[in-house]
């Protein structure tokens, strides 16, 4: 990694979850280079979430859709990105287009693993062993690093900011109360419906909660309305503390702000579980059809709870074999139980 180095660009993942997962990366970068600059280049769905990383500068919004090559905008946007002067990029995607406006920016050092026939657009451009690295935030850490320097023993916590002047125009804006302690339940996950955990148990849940004293408080993106929806209207609790549908109300930010204040959180293994995670909030991690060995939660708060059966780990969007037993058999109880061993 070059020491004279003054700023850089890190071209950031297109995920909420890897993106939490590369802050880790960014610690490194700068407890190795304290004086250096970081800015992202980040999808608009994601910016929300970048600039409340404590180590980046800036935010350069990205606004290609997913697979869009757009050569024009990209060399109009590099040319934006040349005139801030560079000197080092970090390319955290494999593909192709990730490593086109650094090169085309001219930075002079870019850095990032091999993929997707790339190589001649990095100078720095590493073979990725996967089973030397096997978890996400692992491989991003390499790319802080010298080509072959070791890991270290323990990778910096990911930690996001949050705003508590936002934060409370947030909670004024949606009429929240915040007399109860918050549940926060995030029962969307982007890849596909093997990862969710059924809507019906998320209600059972919600209703034992506020059974106990809690208030629940649904989190997700537009595109979670409608199982936020279904899980308010299975829920059985008085009216006053029936479960508040943020679902599309808030931005990523507002999102961020209003789950730190939540006493406990249950989440699919989906983005909101890495940025509860990273808000070091006592989170109950569902695992199915995804694995905790590749992207788990990066807190010492978190609970994992997975069944591990013999057909699981599948990573298919939907189950194989029909059954959905992964999920299915994970029963509300149990999340009751290990939600009172979190909270012990």
């Amino acid at each position: 990694m070059t020491t004279a180095a003054r700023s850089a660009l890190v071209v950031a993942p297109s995920w909420v979850g890897d993106m939490v997962l590369a802050q880790p990366m960014l610690r490194l970068l700068h407890e190795r280079l304290p004086a250096l600059a970081i800015d992202l280049l980040a999808p608009p769905w994601t910016a929300g979430l970048a600039a409340r990383i404590p180590e980046v500068r800036s935010v350069i919004e990205s606004p290609f859709r997913h697979g869009e090559l757009a050569l024009n905008r990209r060399r109009a946007i590099a040319r934006g990105i040349a005139a801030s002067g560079y000197d080092l990029a970090l390319v955290l995607p494999n593909s192709f287009k990730s490593a086109l406006m650094p090169w085309l920016a001219g930075i002079p050092h870019r850095v990032g693993f091999v993929g997707e026939w790339r190589h001649w657009i990095l100078t720095d451009a590493r073979p990725l062993d996967k089973t030397a690295l096997p978890r996400m935030v692992q491989r991003f850490a390499a790319l802080a690093l010298d080509p072959g320097e070791p890991l270290p023993a323990s990778l910096p916590q990911a930690s996001l900011r949050v705003d508590p002047e936002a934060r409370t125009g947030t909670v004024a804006r949606l009429g929240l109360a915040l007399e109860r302690p918050v549940a926060a339940l995030c029962p969307g996950a982007e890849y596909g419906p093997a990862k969710r955990w059924p809507p019906s148990y998320f209600a059972t849940l919600a209703s034992s909660l506020i059974e106990r004293g809690f208030q629940v408080w649904l989190f997700g993106s537009g595109k979670d309305r409608d199982v936020c929806a279904e899980i308010a209207a299975m829920a059985r609790a008085p009216a006053r503390w029936l479960p508040v549908d943020l679902a599309g109300d808030t931005s990523l930010a507002e999102a961020i702000d209003l789950m730190s204040l939540a006493r406990v959180v249950i989440s699919n293994d989906s983005g909101l579980m890495h940025v509860a995670a990273a808000l070091e909030r006592p989170l109950i991690a569902l695992y199915g059809s995804s694995s905790p060995a590749f992207t788990p939660p990066m807190s010492s708060l978190a609970h994992i709870v997975q069944l591990g059966l013999d057909c699981s780990p599948c990573f298919e969007r939907e189950c194989p074999l029909g059954h959905f037993n992964c999920m299915r058999q994970l029963t509300p109880t149990r999340i009751l139980e290990t939600i009172d061993h979190a909270l012990s």
